[in-house]
């Protein structure tokens, strides 16, 4: 049976003589003895860009050129999820799925609600009357909002998921992100049932997809794999941002549905259309060159309307919050992209809570690193978010704390580069016993469940997340009697992945799944990016220290790591250029067993002179307030330092660096600073609770 598909017609003979191409294209897919060799199916996906946009663009002065990023709204106020975002004359729009809204904001920076009467909003669009088109996943429906407010489901039943074509009010959709409108139709990605569809004259069809998977094709012969973003060219071709195959998808006339960037590995690699590695695309939005933006991972990437069309990278793909410089800015989960009518393009900074634009005009600010660590929420406002529980039941009763924030995992070897930071805290549980969760919230990533069957199986919701489970099954792996989570299975019936879908809402105390072999839950305190210290942003009833750290031993190095004999650590020792101080430290919290170590809070020392009189003030250098930058892991632990699942526990901290939040600077004990004479190097250690430990090296400096 043949699927209701879209055809838009052609405007030319140069149109018809494309489209011609483009199914030729797609049956190639399908058809071995048809298929096309790599560099003709590059030129063939140059002449589409080319001969569709260049023709009619000639005439239009171009924009000014994107060079720069800047905040455009988000300093001051920030909102709660921008996801996605639309552009009418000078008022900028943005979907709120943390809270329902949609927010206008004017080219000045004034913010109204237009309304917050939506479950969870995802990208939106302007129709050709003026209306705004919502895809609302949380409700799973499209809705249309009138200038005046008036909000109309177009299409789907209200909190009713499920899959079915037919008239608009009786289809069903399961959590759609996608939108775009072409003349009367709107064009859906209906996410989580894997599916491209149209509502057109009062009815829902299917245009592509079918089971989750990936296959290029006609209608259903083809597959998608949570496809989310949707953008639409000139003449009805559809680009689709298909998420979890890590590839950008074109959706033809025809049905045809074919590949136009990315080989489904997961990486981020530029290069021609066939050898680009993506990510996780997102979002999509075409500009009046003709050239492809997309949102991928954490970076925003271009297809250039060229001969020979490249995907490249155009902002920093590192994770972070930076204006300035195009190639040097970071964003956090872009989950939105929309240009103004002079080419500027905003973009829904999703985890960073902010509206950026990447610019070649004087719009928005430049925010400095200091601005935007005041912005970040504190841990005082983030433990009134939520009443005070533990991640089991029961709620009050105290477990044990086997990792703490900052701690580091793997070892520091030389030409290793397999070392990070722990950015959470691990509450320790029993072998299959049921994971809950800790702060009412509802999931806003499109993909929030990743690493399905493997130890690290995650789930991450806006400000919390949890890892080490079995999401949704218990411990011999049986599915929850819960339809919030959805399971897939390949072809020989094994399940193979779990998704949620994005506004599923889970309340505090409720099963999330149930504990691995790693037998804890690693809990994450704060937005992705923006992690705390789980025990200063959390209350966690009885969790109490009166244990100060352990500084075992003091070690003095020279500029290039080589050790300053301090094996007689009563004897003083002559010092007389720049000094590097290492201090092996650990911690310990109450009712911990006695092998637990655990990483100190804060890291510190002091200068003094004849062992009493101060020469400098104490000075904490390494704090774990919050998740410090990832590359800055070897300025925190020296040479040795190592810890994991197994094996022995080293932290080894060097003292004279310079690591918390943003700021990661080397850093040296200088003793030619200091008059010939003989000194005290105090070292601290302290817990977040306060209990310090001290050890002190006696120096002699002698220039």
């Amino acid at each position: 049976m043949l699927i209701k598909i879209f055809n838009a017609k052609p405007r030319s003979r140069k149109a018809a003589k494309i489209n011609k191409i483009k199914t030729f294209l797609s049956l190639s897919k399908q058809n071995p003895r048809k298929k096309l060799f790599p560099p003709l199916q590059i030129f063939a996906f140059a002449l589409i860009f080319i001969s569709f946009f260049s023709a009619c663009k000639k005439i239009e002065e171009k924009p000014k050129p994107i060079s720069k990023v800047a905040t455009f709204f988000g300093t001051n106020e920030k909102i709660g999820e921008p996801f996605g975002i639309a552009v009418k004359a000078d008022e900028i729009y943005v979907s709120d799925g943390e809270n329902g809204r949609i927010l206008k904001i004017s080219k000045s920076g004034i913010l109204t609600v237009f309304t917050d009467k939506l479950d969870t909003p995802s990208q939106i669009v302007f129709d050709k009357t003026g209306d705004l088109i919502v895809a609302d996943s949380g409700s799973h429906t499209i809705r249309k909002i009138k200038p005046t407010g008036e909000i109309e489901i177009v299409a789907g039943v209200e909190n009713q998921s499920g899959f079915a074509d037919g008239e608009a009010k009786s289809a069903l959709f399961n959590a759609p992100i996608g939108v775009a409108v072409l003349e009367n139709k709107i064009f859906v990605a209906d996410t989580y049932n894997d599916r491209i569809r149209v509502i057109e004259n009062g009815a829902v069809s299917t245009i592509a997809g079918s089971l989750q998977g990936f296959a290029d094709g006609i209608g259903t012969l083809a597959k998608f794999d949570t496809p989310c973003g949707l953008a639409i060219l000139p003449d009805g071709t559809l680009l689709v941002a298909d998420m979890n195959n890590r590839r950008l998808r074109v959706v033809i006339g025809g049905g045809g549905v074919w590949t136009l960037a990315g080989n489904g590995d997961w990486d981020l690699i530029d290069g021609t259309l066939a050898e680009a590695v993506l990510v996780q695309p997102t979002a999509v939005s075409v500009d009046k060159t003709g050239a492809v933006y997309f949102t991928d991972g954490n970076a925003v990437r271009v297809i250039e309307n060229k001969i020979f069309p490249i995907v490249k990278t155009i902002s920093n793909e590192r994770r972070g919050f930076s204006d300035g410089n195009l190639r040097d800015s970071r964003f956090n989960r872009p989950s939105g992209l929309a240009f103004d009518e002079i080419g500027n393009l905003f973009v829904a900074d999703s985890e960073n809570q902010a509206v950026r634009v990447l610019t070649g005009e004087e719009i928005g600010k430049t925010l400095s690193a200091e601005e935007i660590e005041n912005s970040r929420i504190k841990p005082e406002d983030f433990r009134k978010l939520a009443e005070p529980r533990w991640s089991y039941n029961p709620p009050d009763a105290r477990r044990e704390i086997a990792g703490t924030l900052g701690e580091i995992r793997g070892e520091i070897v030389e030409g290793s580069d397999q070392v990070w930071f722990h950015n959470g805290l691990d509450i320790v549980g029993g072998y299959g016993e049921t994971a809950r969760i800790i702060r009412t919230e509802k999931i806003l990533r499109p993909v929030a469940a990743e690493n399905f069957a493997t130890l690290r199986e995650l789930v991450r919701f806006p400000t919390l997340g949890y890892i080490h489970l079995r999401l949704g099954r218990d411990k011999d792996d049986k599915f929850f009697n819960d339809k919030r989570f959805i399971f897939t299975k390949d072809d020989a019936g094994k399940t193979n992945s779990v998704r949620i879908p994005r506004g599923t809402k889970f309340n505090a105390g409720e099963s999330i799944g149930t504990l691995n072999a790693m037998n804890h839950i690693h809990l994450i305190a704060g937005r992705s990016g923006a992690e705390m210290n789980a025990l200063d942003a959390l209350e966690l009833p009885g969790a109490t220290d009166k244990i100060a750290p352990v500084i075992e031993k003091v070690s003095l190095f020279d500029e290039n790591w080589q050790e300053i004999e301090t094996q007689n650590q009563t004897a003083r020792i002559t010092l007389s250029g720049k000094t590097r101080i290492t201090a092996k430290a650990f911690d310990r919290m109450d009712g911990n067993a006695e092998r637990r170590r655990l990483g100190v809070f804060q890291i510190g020392y002091q200068i003094l002179k004849d062992g009493e009189t101060p020469v400098t003030d104490q000075q904490w250098t390494i704090r774990f307030d919050r998740l410090p930058e990832p590359d800055s892991v070897k300025l925190v632990y020296a040479p040795g330092s190592k810890s994991g699942a197994t094996g022995e526990t080293i932290f080894n901290y060097i003292a004279t660096n310079k690591v918390s939040g943003n700021v990661a600077n080397e850093d040296f004990f200088d003793a030619a600073q200091l008059a010939n004479g003989n000194y005290t190097i105090r070292v601290f250690a302290a817990d977040y609770f306060g209990n310090t430990a001290s050890k002190d090296l006696e120096i002699t400096v002698n220039k």
